[in-house]
Order: structure tokens, then C-alpha cells, then sequence
């Protein structure tokens, strides 16, 4: 086997959740431009159809699976339905992440509560379970999508550094409990790209010049940049990395 075949995914089966736009999408492509079934998770059923769309255009397999994540019992289903329907469930990316940029003072608790629970607690809950049937597999690739603020926290954003450490802790815990079973876990830390829910902040032409001092490449990234290292970390070309996380960030958080 080459080393261009270990890169492919034909005849696996991916769950991504938030597959139907941004970072997710982005991901949701290269795994279906790889060869992989995509199963695209998010909440509006219309995103998720165009995103669908998008993907066996371009030749690939993909469908939709509308629930929200943080929805226990439509986790169960949608898992159980995927088993049932393709026999096997290979990747798994937690990709959804919840935004609320204020101060923690800010946060009352039923607050802080939804936005650990949506960029958590679902995460672990749903990996957990995606791990039992890639343990019957004794194959799995686990792949959480974090952040830079899983390494660095900025003002006026209290809560989600603490979600995305916590996410890294859970990569880490999982990394050690299923590698035994040939599954691995690991995080991809983007850091600021141009997606739908930054535009405003990157066409603001004030900011650019923090970006420029800030980021060594001088740019925010492209969302189709995420794409090379989740295909990476869900291949064969990964078989051997576990517990690590991929900083995508144009070199942000390296610069003094």
C-alpha cells in the first residue's frame, strides 16, 4: 500500500456533527472527496439537504441527519440508525461548537450550563457511544474539533475556553481508554478563519491590523484550510497518532 492509499476512505462511515456548514462542511467534503459515507449532523434539515448536495456532486456518498446534539434520546437514534443502515460507524467528528462571547460576570447559570452542555457534555456522551460500536470494529478514529482557546483564553469570552479545554481533556481520556481497541482520538485546534459566524469580524478592515501582527501568515484562514488535517487524522495515514492535538492557527499561538 502506498502511502497516497493510506490517505483514502473508501468503505468507511462518518458521523460530522455540524456537517452542513462552515468548518464542518469543509470537513464533511474531504472525507466524501476520500471515499467515505458522510453523515452530516445539524439541526435545520434545509442546510443539511444543500449541504448534502454539495457533497454527491462532486461524486461522493453523503446523507442527512437532522437532530440536535444536545439532545440525548436523538443521539441514541441517530447512532442506532447508522449501524442499523450501514452495519459500521468508522469516524466520528464533533465538530458543533456553541458561541456566546461575553465576560463570565456576564454569564447567569442556567447560561453557563447550555453552552458546557452543548460544547461538552453532548461531545462526550455521543463519542462514548460512537466508541462502542468502533470498539466492535476494533477500529475508530475519534476527532474533536477544539480551538486555539483550548490553549489561550482572550477578555470578554469567559466560558468557551473552559468548553474547549474540556474538550481536549476528553480527546486525551479517550486516547488512553479505546487506543487498546484500534481507535484513536485526537483534536484539531483551528484558530480564526473566515467562516459564517466570524464574518463580521473578518470583514472588519479595524481588525486587520491585529491579525497582521498577530498572525505570522497575516490572514485569516481559508475554511477549506481545516480540510487537509481532518482527512489526515481520519485515515490510515493517522494509524499511529493518538492523544495529540493539530493547531491550525497560521502559526497565532507560537508568536510572542
Amino acid at each position: 500500500m502506498t502511502i497516497v492509499d493510506r490517505f483514502s476512505l473508501k468503505g468507511r462511515v462518518a458521523l460530522v456533527t455540524g456537517g452542513g456548514r462552515g468548518l464542518g462542511l469543509e470537513i464533511a467534503r474531504a472525507l466524501g472527496e476520500a471515499g467515505a459515507h458522510v453523515v452530516l449532523n445539524g439541526r435545520t434539515a434545509e442546510t443539511l439537504e444543500n449541504a448534502v448536495g454539495h457533497i454527491v456532486t462532486a461524486g461522493g456518498s453523503a446523507e442527512a441527519a437532522p437532530f440536535d446534539i444536545a439532545d440525548r434520546e436523538a443521539q441514541r437514534v441517530a447512532l442506532s440508525g447508522i449501524e442499523r443502515s450501514h452495519g459500521r460507524l468508522d469516524i466520528l467528528v464533533n465538530n458543533v461548537g456553541a458561541r456566546d462571547r461575553r465576560p463570565l460576570a456576564e454569564f447567569d447559570d442556567e447560561a453557563i450550563v447550555d453552552l458546557i452542555h452543548t460544547d461538552l457534555i453532548a461531545a462526550t456522551m455521543l463519542s462514548r457511544d460512537a466508541a462502542a460500536i468502533m470498539k466492535r470494529q476494533n477500529h475508530g478514529r475519534l476527532i474533536s474539533i477544539t480551538s486555539i482557546n483550548g490553549h489561550v483564553a482572550m477578555p470578554g469570552d469567559g466560558i468557551y475556553p473552559i468548553a474547549k479545554q474540556g474538550l481536549t481533556g476528553l480527546m486525551r481520556s479517550m486516547a488512553v481508554e479505546f487506543g487498546p481497541y484500534g481507535i484513536t482520538s485526537n483534536a484539531i485546534a483551528p484558530g480564526w478563519f473566515a467562516t459564517e459566524t466570524n464574518a463580521a469580524m473578518a470583514a472588519d478592515e479595524d481588525l486587520m491590523p491585529f491579525v497582521r501582527q498577530r498572525i505570522p501568515m497575516q490572514r485569516w484562514g481559508r475554511q477549506d484550510e481545516i480540510a487537509g488535517a481532518a482527512l489526515f487524522l481520519a485515515s490510515d495515514a493517522a494509524s499511529f497518532v493518538n492523544g495529540h492535538v493539530l493547531t491550525v492557527d497560521g502559526g497565532m499561538t507560537v508568536r510572542m
